[in-house]
């Protein structure tokens, strides 16, 4: 990840208009800023979301709210809560997918 040039910017994420994007079960809510190639965005997944895809992209994700059990393709599993955190790269075999029993808000740049 590389943050382009970009003046200082402060973001009231309330302002921003979620999109839906609907999973195998629930509905994942993004609020997203872009900037070139760089995703920031504040997630909210409803209760029983599953995703539908399977993702290679790399992120840093920080759990804010909720429980997000997170499954990567080789089968290993891992349960994080408020104040955990991911980093995956766009290379390797990480390839992952999320769910959530409870819901989650989530903090994700990629």
């Amino acid at each position: 990840m590389k943050i382009p040039a970009l003046p200082f910017t402060v973001t009231n994420w309330a302002e921003i208009q979620p999109t839906i994007h609907p999973g195998e079960t629930g509905q994942a809510l993004w609020r997203m800023l872009t900037i070139g190639d760089l995703r920031v965005r504040m997630v909210e997944y409803t209760p029983g979301y599953v995703a539908d895809h399977w993702c290679d992209r790399g992120h840093v994700l920080l759990v804010l709210e909720g429980e997000l059990e997170t499954e990567l393709r080789d089968g290993r599993r891992f349960t994080l809560t408020p104040g955990q955190s991911y980093q995956v790269s766009d290379f390797g075999d990480a390839a992952h997918r999320s769910s959530t029993r409870t819901g989650a808000k989530l903090f994700i740049v990629d």
